[in-house]
């Protein structure tokens, strides 16, 4: 029979495509992300009641639970997606991106034509059964085919000029829905993608000087950017919502009001999407809300350590433009919950319900873990394949 060494030194000689990833996989990582997951199940069980509520102001009556139930049905839909593409390789991981990215845009292409509307957005294709944003699932593959791209400048190609014209097809079908938010954060991914990739100071300067000017645009000929941000710096307008989310946040003091002893959270407009940080808040406390901040902080430090000692640039620029996507949605989905960032309509990643948020987010953390595993037989075992950047 043997021994728990013997079968450990087994393991680590496993080829197959699982023994591979079980030895190279960031498993704090995964723990982290797991963490969160587990976090928005409690969350969405809190904030579902009142989610519930709204939901129930016609004729037909939902559960309290009903948010919940569905959210472990993503869940459980959602995680072995994520485990999958966490185990391909990098050639395979960027082949997924770059079809994903295609087919994603072509989906973003049909939303003003074939898009349902909710709350005055058109930014959902209507499947019959379910509902898919377009934009949510377009996020990872677009940083992936970014890299991908960024990785081909020793080629002589136009890399800066290809992904700005990139952007912006992105951003004026994003404007059109209208999806202001998302915008900002394509673009700022963007940035930062095109800055680690050796973009120089100058080109860099022109291009938030640029960034300045289409906000300041944006404020004068873009209706809902205008109500937003006259919203937000000068309290003109409807901003009830943010002025709500503060005050259901802070109601619950430092160790909250206890599960399900929330009552602020009934008033607000999304609770168990846009504004669940707050319902945090009030039923488990502040000091929740910073462990909850913390853990995404975690996750950003722990992908930038894990890329210390990769030199692949184009795992280096598609693992931190992935983390750069993922931390931007949770700090402007936290800001806006906290009133230092107007209203976005942006969910806090694997925190807030969502089916297309879900699958998303699964998808681009089974990315990124694809990208940040450590391979300990790179050069010496035939059967891995060292990506080439072509």
């Amino acid at each position: 029979m043997k021994s728990f060494a013997d079968k450990a030194r087994y393991g680590r000689a496993d080829r197959s495509m699982m023994g591979r990833w079980f030895w190279e996989v960031d498993k704090v990582l995964l723990l982290m992300i797991a963490m969160l997951i587990g976090i928005g199940l409690i969350a969405v069980a809190a904030a579902s009641p009142a989610g519930a509520r709204r939901l129930s102001g016609g004729a037909v009556k939902v559960p309290e639970l009903y948010f919940f139930y569905r959210q472990i049905a993503w869940i459980t839909l959602s995680i072995p997606i994520m485990l999958f593409i966490s185990m391909m390789n990098r050639d395979m991981a960027r082949r997924l991106s770059l079809v994903g990215a295609g087919v994603a845009f072509v989906a973003l292409l049909l939303v003003p034509f074939i898009g349902s509307e909710t709350n005055g957005a058109q930014r959902w294709i209507d499947l019959g059964i379910s509902r898919f944003q377009p934009s949510e699932f377009l996020k990872p593959f677009y940083v992936v085919a970014l890299a991908w791209l960024f990785s081909l400048k020793d080629k002589g190609l136009p890399t800066g000029l290809i992904s700005a014209a990139m952007f912006g097809a992105v951003a004026v079908l994003l404007m059109a829905q209208p999806d202001f938010g998302s915008t900002i954060i394509f673009g700022a991914v963007w940035a930062g993608m095109f800055a680690l990739a050796g973009a120089n100071m100058r080109l860099l300067g022109a291009m938030g000087v640029a960034a300045l000017v289409g906000i300041i645009l944006a404020y004068f000929f873009y209706d809902v950017a205008q109500t937003r941000i006259d919203a937000f710096l000068f309290g003109e307008g409807d901003n009830f919502q943010t002025q709500n989310a503060m005050r259901t946040l802070t109601a619950g003091g430092l160790f909250g009001m206890g599960p399900g002893a929330g009552r602020f959270k009934f008033t607000l407009p999304e609770p168990h999407t846009d504004y669940i940080f707050s319902v945090i808040g009030e039923e488990f406390g502040l000091i929740a809300c910073l462990v909850i901040a913390l853990l995404y902080l975690g996750i950003m430090a722990r992908v930038l350590v894990r890329l210390l000692d990769e030199e692949d640039p184009f795992a280096i620029l598609a693992a931190s433009g992935l983390a750069m996507m993922f931390g931007l949605q949770a700090f402007i989905n936290m800001a806006v919950n906290v009133q230092i960032a107007p209203s976005k309509g942006m969910t806090l990643p694997f925190i807030s319900y969502g089916g297309s948020s879900m699958l998303a987010l699964s998808i681009m953390i089974g990315l990124l873990l694809a990208f940040t595993r450590a391979n300990p037989y790179l050069n010496r075992s035939p059967y891995v394949v060292k990506w080439s950047g072509s």
